[in-house]
């Protein structure tokens, strides 16, 4: 294994997981960040024995290749190439691992309405997926189609699977759809995995559908492509134990609680034990705005510290695998709950009343 060279090539790498992933499947792997006058060269080249493909080239790289599997021609895309014998063969996991992701969470497709949020190579794989699982009526929603944005909602729709970027970080304010107006609306499936629940998610969860993001079809394609890659069957036990890693990896811990009830001190302690950075968001708010807190709520008030808080929410949520302590008010702005939950899990700090602080800001 060790001999042979594997990577993932693409525009912007910055952000992806691959590595982490194929690295614990015990090989090396390695992020190729290319801009589109190099991919020629970089096929030509065979410098690498097998790779992943991603944004913008899983269509583009195909004039490439010598052959590409079944799939690959069902979709129109590759995601996986591989050097056999001399010749580079075009594959597409991305379906199976859409598949692997849909099963797993119980999300039926079969006599159902599909409306797939999307017109780019990921749509074509939901569309080959929604095929391949009997689905009654496939509906394209793009930005110029026929069916739009905007005309969408007279459709109706049991399953929506959402293809498109909308709600990935940094930009995860956005939506690409309202749930609630769909009726007879089941299940939804966002190929967004970062942050770990899109709006879309917390939404679908809110309304008590069946909905999972795309973490598990990312491990699920990758272990298809390591299976391409050494030509040898794995067990789909590896994906479970590798989203469960990765979740623990990324997933943020939340302390909320009363002023005083040790939120820092636990989180201080925790983000340790953890090997986690630790972030405050009232010491986040105090470096902003250069004041204590005490000083903003005596000379700004309370609804302009909660102006600044909700910035510093929304900042320290962002990342990923950290510790959080967040100020005692913030549950008090139902802005702050998405960013709160949509990265990690909150956890109340309960302290007895009479031990907590009174002075400085309101309770």
């Amino acid at each position: 294994m060790a001999e042979n060279k594997y990577g993932l090539i693409g525009k912007t790498l910055k952000h992806s997981y691959s590595q982490i992933i194929h690295n614990s499947f015990g090989y090396e792997y390695q992020l190729c960040e290319l801009q589109p006058e190099q991919l020629e060269d970089f096929v030509k080249s065979r410098v690498l024995d097998g790779y992943n493909v991603t944004i913008p080239y899983k269509q583009e790289i195909i004039k490439y290749l010598d052959e590409i599997d079944d799939s690959a021609k069902l979709i129109g895309a590759v995601n996986t190439v591989v050097n056999r014998n001399g010749k580079l063969v075009g594959y597409n996991t991305d379906f199976y691992g859409m598949l692997y992701a849909i099963k797993r969470y119980d999300i039926m497709l079969k006599d159902k309405t599909v409306m797939i949020l999307g017109s780019g190579g990921t749509s074509q794989t939901a569309k080959a997926v929604a095929e391949f699982c009997g689905a009654k009526k496939i509906i394209i929603v793009s930005r110029s189609g026929e069916i739009n944005y905007d005309n969408c909602y007279k459709q109706g729709a049991n399953v929506i699977i959402n293809t498109t970027p909308v709600g990935m970080y940094p930009n995860s304010d956005g939506v690409p759809v309202d749930l609630t107006r769909f009726t007879g609306l089941e299940g939804v499936f966002d190929v967004v995995y970062n942050p770990l629940s899109t709006k879309l998610i917390a939404k679908a969860k809110e309304l008590g559908l069946k909905c999972a993001n795309g973490l598990d079809m990312l491990v699920a394609q990758a272990k298809y492509a390591m299976e391409v890659f050494f030509d040898k069957k794995q067990s789909d036990n590896i994906i479970d134990v590798t989203v469960k890693q990765l979740k623990k990896q990324m997933s943020n811990v939340i302390l909320i609680g009363m002023p005083g009830s040790g939120k820092s001190t636990i989180g201080r302690k925790l983000a340790s034990v953890l090997g986690k950075e630790f972030i405050d968001t009232d010491e986040l708010v105090e470096k902003t705005v250069n004041k204590t807190i005490p000083e903003i709520f005596a000379s700004d008030g309370e609804n302009t510290f909660r102006e600044y808080e909700k910035q510093a929410v929304k900042q320290a949520c962002s990342y990923n695998g950290k510790v959080i302590a967040t100020g005692g008010g913030v549950v008090k702005n139902i802005e702050n709950l998405f960013e709160l939950k949509k990265n990690g899990k909150v956890y109340w700090v309960n302290r007895s009343i009479e031990k907590l602080a009174t002075k400085g800001r309101p309770l």
